[in-house]
C-alpha cells in the first residue's frame, strides 16, 4: 500500500481500497451469483464516478507548478499509482467476469453473442430490434461529428467499420449509442431445453447493423465498443446577474462538454480505427487510455434480470414493522408518549411517507419543513408533500441543487415543487446542506409544539431499501426547536443560531469532536475508563485523525467502522496501537454516521448526517443529534457490537495488509447485517 506519510495514506489511494471490497463480494464463492454479478456493477459504476471526479481533479492539478503542493502531495505520482492499482483491479475484474459466466452455465443460463444465435433466436432479436431498439438509435457519422459535448459518457457507443465490398474504398464509419437509458442491457431469449439464454443489447445491435446502413449500399460491418469518461466537476461561475438555479443550469451543461479523463475500448479495435477515434475525441498519451474486452460499461449488471433459480440470488429481507408504530396508529400519539428510532433497510421506510401523509391530512398540523438532497425518481417523499400544500399546509423545502450527479433531478422536482405551491428555500453560497431534517409545526392547546426527523441519510425511498442508517423521530422539544432553528438558517442565510442541543457544522461540529475525544484523554489519564466508537462513511480530515493518534497514544481505546476512505492507520506503535479499525462490504451499504464515547461510563450517544472529512465538518451544513432514549441507546450499542464482531464480511484497516478479511477463534460465524435483522426480528416476538 501507497501513503502520502507514514502516518498517513492518501485518500485516493484508500478509495481504491475501499472499491476492492467491493470487488471481493464479487469473487465471494459464497455470494449467489447473480448477486456477484451486481457487485461487479457497483464496483465499475463507483469506478466511472472515480474518475469523473477524483481523477479529473488530479488531473486539473497536474496544471499547477509544484511549488503550490505540500512536500508530500505530488498529483503526478498518485496518478502513477492509481494506473497501477486499477490495472491490477481490472485484472481481477475480467477473470471475476468470466468466472462467473462459466459457473452460470452449470445453472443453464448462457450469455452468448450475435454469432452464437441459431435461427430461431435470430428472428426473435430481429423482432425485438425492428420494434424496440431501433427506434432509440440515431447513428453519427464520424467524420460530420462537430459537437462532441453530445457525446454522453454516462452511455457507451459502438465505433462502426462500414464497407461495401463491391467497391473497395467505399467506406465510412459511424457511431451508434447504446440506448441503455431506454432499455435493459439484457435480453432474455425464449427458453430452449430447460436452458436460459441473454445476449447483450450491444450484441443486438451488432446484428441488426444492415438494418440500418444496407439502405445506403453498406454490405460489411465491423463493430467495437468505445467509452469515454468526462471531467464532471461543476465550475459555476459568479454572474450576480444570474440566479443559482440558472448558474446550475449552465454548469451541468458544460459538465456534458468536459473534457476525457478516460477512454477504454475493445482491444481487438483495428489501429487505424482506434487512431482516428483518438484524435476526433483529443485524446492523447497522457490520457487514461485502457484496452480491454468485447463489453464495456459493466455497472449495467447492477440490474442484471431475476433470471434463474433463487439460490442465486441473496434471500429476501423483507423490511420489519417498528414494535412501537402499529397499524391505524396515529404517529403523532406515539411520538409524544416516546422517540422512536428506524433502522433502515430493517426497518420499513414506509413509517416517513405515513408520517408525512398524516401531517398533510391533520387538521392540527399548520407547517412541514424538510431538506431534500436525494429524492427518489418517483418520489412519494415529494408527492406527500405536494399533497400537504394541497391541502393548504404551509410546507418548505431546502433542495439541495448540488447534489453530485443529482442536479438536474433537483433542478426539476424544485420547479414542480414551486408549482403546487411549496416554499423553496434557495442554496446558501459556498456551502451544501447536506443535513436529513424533518420538522412539523402542529397546534396542540393552542401552542406551537413540534415534532422532527433527523436522520443520518436521505429521504428516499428507493436507497432506504438497500442503504443501511437510522432516523430519529421526536416530541423533544429542546431537539425540535433546535431543528426549527436550522430551518430559520436556511431562510436567514446569516443569522447563525446557537445550539445547545444539536451538534451544527460548520459553526461547531469539528469543535464538538475535538472537546469529546479530549474529554476521553483526559479521564484516561485520571485513570477512568475511557473509550470511544465512531462509525462513519469516510474518515479523511487529518486534524481529526492526529487528535485520534493523540488519544491512542495516552491510552484510549478507539474502535472505528469506516466503509470508505479511511486515512488513518491503526497498529502503529507508540501511535495508534490502541486504533481498531473495520470496514464492512455485505448486501446493504452500510452509511449511518454513530458516535459513541464513553464520558467516565455516562455513555454519550450521537447520530450524524456528517463524515470525518473537511468538506462536511467545514463546508456543509451538517447535524449531530443527541440520543437520549435508553432504549434507542442500547439498539445503537447493540448493532455497533455486532458489527464489530464480523468475522464474515468485516476487513481489517491495517498497514501492511489492506482488506484481509477479520477472523476470530470462535466457530460461530457472525455476519453483522444478517444478526442486524435477526436482532430486530427477534424484538417482535
Amino acid at each position: 500500500m501507497n501513503y502520502s506519510s507514514n502516518k498517513n495514506i492518501n485518500r485516493e489511494i484508500s478509495w481504491l481500497y475501499f472499491n476492492e471490497r467491493v470487488l471481493q463480494e464479487a469473487m465471494d464463492e459464497n455470494t449467489p451469483l447473480i448477486e456477484r454479478l451486481k457487485f461487479l456493477g457497483i464496483f465499475s459504476n463507483n469506478r466511472d464516478e472515480f474518475f469523473r471526479v477524483r481523477v479529473a481533479t488530479m488531473n486539473r492539478l497536474l496544471n499547477f507548478e509544484k511549488k503550490n503542493f505540500k512536500k508530500n502531495f505530488r498529483p503526478k505520482k498518485i496518478l502513477n499509482q492509481i494506473d497501477e492499482i486499477v490495472a491490477q483491479q481490472e485484472i481481477i475484474f475480467t477473470d471475476t467476469f468470466n468466472e462467473i459466466i462459466e459457473k452460470l452455465k452449470k445453472e443453464n443460463i448462457f450469455l452468448i453473442n450475435e454469432t452464437q444465435l441459431n435461427e430461431k433466436q435470430g428472428e426473435f432479436v430481429k423482432e425485438y430490434f425492428r420494434e424496440n431498439v431501433r427506434p432509440h438509435l440515431f447513428p453519427l457519422m464520424l467524420n460530420e461529428i462537430k459537437n462532441l459535448s453530445n457525446l454522453k459518457d454516462y452511455s457507451f457507443y459502438l465505433a462502426v467499420h462500414l464497407l461495401k465490398t463491391t467497391e473497395e474504398t467505399k467506406e465510412n464509419f459511424a457511431l451508434i449509442e447504446v440506448p441503455v437509458e431506454n432499455l435493459s442491457r439484457f435480453l432474455i431469449l425464449p427458453e430452449e431445453n430447460k436452458k436460459i439464454y441473454f445476449i447483450m443489447l450491444d450484441d443486438v445491435i451488432r446484428f441488426c447493423l444492415s438494418d440500418i446502413f444496407a439502405a445506403f449500399g453498406y454490405d460489411k460491418f465491423e463493430a467495437y465498443t468505445i467509452k469515454f469518461t468526462r471531467d464532471a466537476e461543476l465550475d459555476i461561475d459568479n454572474d450576480i446577474s444570474k440566479s443559482f438555479l440558472e448558474l446550475m443550469r449552465d454548469s451541468i451543461k458544460q459538465r456534458k462538454a468536459g473534457v476525457p479523463v478516460r477512454f477504454i475500448y475493445d482491444a481487438s479495435i483495428p489501429e487505424f480505427l482506434l487512431e482516428k477515434l483518438t484524435k476526433k475525441f483529443n485524446i492523447t498519451s497522457n490520457d487514461q487510455l485502457r484496452g480491454g474486452g468485447r463489453y464495456h460499461n459493466f455497472k449495467d449488471l447492477m440490474a442484471f434480470p431475476k433470471i434463474g433459480s433463487k439460490k442465486l440470488r441473496f434471500p429476501p429481507s423483507p423490511p420489519l414493522i417498528h414494535k412501537d408504530l402499529p397499524p391505524n396508529k396515529s404517529i403523532f400519539s406515539v411520538l409524544k408518549e416516546k422517540d422512536i428510532m428506524l433502522h433502515y433497510p430493517y426497518q420499513s421506510f414506509q413509517y416517513i411517507i405515513d408520517f408525512l401523509r398524516e401531517a398533510s391530512i391533520d387538521p392540527k398540523v399548520k407547517s412541514i419543513k424538510m431538506t431534500l438532497y436525494r429524492a427518489a425518481k418517483d418520489s412519494n417523499v415529494i408527492n406527500a408533500l405536494i399533497n400537504a400544500a394541497r391541502n393548504g399546509k404551509s410546507v418548505t423545502v431546502f433542495l439541495e441543487l448540488q447534489a453530485r450527479f443529482d442536479e438536474q433531478a433537483n433542478i426539476y422536482w424544485s420547479g414542480k415543487l414551486q408549482e403546487e405551491g411549496v416554499k423553496i428555500i434557495q442554496t446558501i453560497p459556498g456551502f451544501k446542506v447536506h443535513s436529513k431534517l424533518l420538522l412539523i409545526n402542529r397546534k396542540e392547546d393552542n401552542e406551537n409544539f413540534y415534532y422532527s426527523n433527523i436522520g443520518t441519510g436521505n429521504f428516499n425511498e428507493s436507497t432506504a431499501r438497500v442503504y443501511a442508517d437510522d432516523s430519529l423521530l421526536t416530541s423533544n422539544q429542546d431537539i425540535s426547536k433546535e431543528v426549527d432553528k436550522v430551518f430559520r438558517l436556511f431562510e436567514y442565510k446569516y443569522d447563525h443560531p446557537t445550539f445547545k442541543y444539536l451538534i451544527v457544522a460548520p459553526f461547531g461540529l469539528r469543535n464538538f469532536f475535538i472537546r469529546k475525544i479530549n474529554n476521553e484523554i483526559k479521564n484516561v489519564k485520571a485513570g477512568k475508563n475511557a473509550w470511544l466508537i465512531l462509525k462513519v462513511n469516510s474518515l479523511v480530515d487529518k486534524r481529526i485523525v492526529k487528535k485520534l493518534y493523540e488519544a491512542s497514544k495516552a491510552g484510549v481505546k478507539i474502535q472505528l467502522i469506516t466503509r470508505g476512505i479511511s486515512v488513518l492507520i491503526p497498529g502503529i506503535p507508540n501511535l495508534s496501537e490502541n486504533i481498531e479499525a473495520i470496514s464492512i462490504v455485505d448486501k446493504f451499504l452500510e452509511h449511518s454516521r454513530v458516535f459513541i464515547f464513553c464520558n467516565d461510563d455516562d455513555n454519550k450517544y450521537f447520530i450524524s448526517s456528517a463524515d470525518l472529512m473537511i468538506r462536511n465538518l467545514d463546508h456543509r451544513i451538517e447535524v449531530a443529534c443527541p440520543i437520549f432514549d435508553k432504549e434507542i441507546q442500547k439498539e445503537l450499542r447493540k448493532m455497533l457490537e455486532i458489527q464489530l464482531s464480523d468475522n464474515c464480511k468485516a476487513r481489517i484497516i491495517s498497514k501492511d495488509k489492506p482488506n484481509k478479511y477479520k477472523k476470530s477463534n470462535s466457530s460461530e460465524k457472525i455476519r453483522a447485517q444478517i444478526e442486524i435483522y435477526n436482532y430486530f426480528k427477534n424484538k417482535l416476538n
